[in-house]
Order: C-alpha cells, then sequence, then structure tokens
C-alpha cells in the first residue's frame, strides 16, 4: 500500500541559479544538501526541490524529450494562507519578488480566493486561501 501523504516536490530547473534567486526572494531559506545541482526547501511536512532539468530527465523520464521552454507542465502548486486578505498581499509579494503575474486573485465558486503567479521558468503557484484547510 502507498501511504496517503506528499513528502517531496521537484521541479525541473533550466536555470537553477535563477530559481534559486527567485525562491530566496520569497523568503525560503535552502537546506543542507543543496549543491550546484540541486536545491531544497522545508515547506512544513514537504520538501520542495529544484533539480537541473536534464538530470531530472534522466532519472524520471530518461526515454522522453525535454519539455520545450515556455510551455505549460499541466501541474499547479499552491500555497495556502490564512484568510481572503492574506492572499491579495501575498500575491504581491510574489509578484515583488520577480513572479509573472497569471490570473490575479478572485473569490472562487468553491467559497475561497485565489490568484495565480508564475516562477520564471514558467511554473504555477496558486496563492489560496480555503476556508477550513488551515485550521486545527
Amino acid at each position: 500500500m502507498i501511504p496517503p501523504r506528499l513528502s517531496f516536490v521537484t521541479l525541473g530547473a533550466r536555470d537553477l541559479r535563477r530559481l534559486r534567486a527567485f525562491y530566496g526572494a520569497w523568503g525560503w531559506q535552502e537546506l543542507p544538501g543543496s549543491d550546484e545541482d540541486f536545491a531544497q526547501y522545508s515547506l512544513g511536512s514537504t520538501r520542495f526541490a529544484l533539480y537541473r532539468l536534464d538530470l531530472l530527465r534522466e532519472e524520471a523520464a530518461p526515454t522522453l524529450a525535454l519539455p520545450e521552454a515556455g510551455s505549460w507542465s499541466g501541474v499547479t502548486l499552491a500555497v495556502n494562507v490564512e484568510s481572503p486578505e492574506e492572499v491579495d498581499a501575498a500575491y504581491a509579494s510574489a509578484l515583488a519578488a520577480g513572479a509573472g503575474a497569471v490570473a490575479a486573485p478572485v473569490q472562487r465558486t468553491w467559497g475561497g480566493r485565489s490568484g495565480y503567479v508564475s516562477d520564471p521558468e514558467g511554473h504555477r503557484w496558486e496563492i489560496a486561501y480555503l476556508p477550513g484547510l488551515l485550521s486545527p
């Protein structure tokens, strides 16, 4: 049986130095064990990693071509905050750190509020408030 948890999220990086600077501007601290090909961060109980795209492809998709630069992978990541107002503040902070604006925050039909930004390589991040998610 596979345990129901997400332990690690790894993004393939074309320009690891640029992505390190970007996530550092978000205030995220690299963990020990990072090197010139790999960077990792603790996001609560999940690890977030950046790994050179060519090396990640060798491990995870050895028979496939690298995705085209500028194309979207079909994957989104999310950061949930504690209130609808924090969505707007975090969205503005992400843009100030160099994120690209994808979709400004709006009220969602599912009862929360969210907007989307992209990192310098086009990975999509949803900044969201989902009522009840961060409650004890």
